[in-house]
């Protein structure tokens, strides 16, 4: 199966990749990746963790105070910086390589990130109004408001690693060595899922949650080949978890910068339920307005 026409954009995210396209490569490059991000990662928690008191330290993993979170998100740069040297040593490509032409990404990162953003202000003034049950105030707004900008290069900093990672290290690797979008497209959308199962946080909705994460793959992989940079996807990414973490959030994990909390955990099957199936037709609907920002 060959690339469709409408990807041929791709093209210029893939081509210095296909230089040195096997896979012995991509693996090796992941490696290095998972090694510097977990030990990394290692050495600030074990900072973190002579700074707090014990019993404090579950809760700070869980990211439900402020700065918990703030550290947890900003903590995904280190992912970012693992693929930036895995590329360098594995296929002598840059990071602004696998992000694409400079111009274009951010002029294409506005569009998307505009459309969207007028596309939650629409979909918030229309009914239904509420979510079934009381939100509960987490932050005050003026301690919300204050704390807005680093909240939102936090957010930034943690999407556009995973975006880096998946829709550009994994996916263009693919890209180089195979022509079938089945492969390019679908190998990290899976793996992507993957890292969102976790049944010890989501319960019996673990599946749900899953599947829901290998559909935004597809789709943020759909974006990327479209428009020949990570910007739309980035823009998708960081516009949904924006949402879900610093204006209504879950109270189990990462709910320390929101300024709401729903009245439900993650392992709940009742109404959360119903709403992650909204969730999914929202999804559907955000994809859609970021290819017509697209076209402009």
């Amino acid at each position: 199966m060959r690339e469709p026409a409408a990807y041929s954009a791709h093209e210029q995210l893939v081509a210095d990749a296909r230089a040195r396209p096997e896979l012995w490569r991509l693996l090796f490059g992941l490696f290095i990746v998972g090694v510097l991000y977990v030990t990394l990662n290692s050495v600030l928690f074990a900072l973190i963790g002579g700074l707090i008191p014990p019993d404090q330290a579950q809760g700070f993993l869980r990211g439900t105070s402020a700065l918990a979170t703030l550290v947890l998100l900003m903590s995904f740069g280190f992912l970012t910086l693992g693929v930036a040297v895995a590329a360098r040593q594995m296929q002598h490509r840059s990071l602004r390589a696998i992000l694409g032409p400079r111009n274009q990404f951010r002029q294409q990162f506005v569009f998307v990130a505009l459309a969207l953003t007028v596309l939650g202000v629409v979909m918030a003034l229309l009914p239904p109004y509420g979510m079934g049950e009381p939100l509960t105030q987490n932050l005050t707004l003026s301690t919300w408001v204050l704390l807005l900008p680093l909240s939102a290069t936090a957010v930034l900093i943690q999407t556009s690693a995973e975006e880096v990672l998946f829709r550009g290290y994994i996916q263009q690797c693919l890209a180089a060595r195979f022509r079938s979008p089945v492969i390019w497209m679908g190998v990290p959308s899976v793996l992507f899922a993957a890292g969102h199962y976790a049944p010890g946080v989501t319960g019996d909705n673990a599946l749900l949650v899953t599947i829901w994460a290998f559909v935004f793959g597809l789709l943020a992989a759909d974006l990327t080949a479209r428009s020949g940079t990570l910007g739309p996807a980035i823009a998708l990414h960081f516009l949904n978890n924006t949402v879900a973490l610093l204006f209504i959030s879950l109270p189990d994990t990462l709910s320390g910068l929101a300024l709401y909390l729903l009245p439900y955990e993650m392992t709940e099957t009742g109404m959360l339920r119903q709403w992650l199936f909204v969730d999914f037709a929202v999804m559907i609907v955000c994809w859609m307005t970021a290819r017509l920002a697209l076209r402009r």
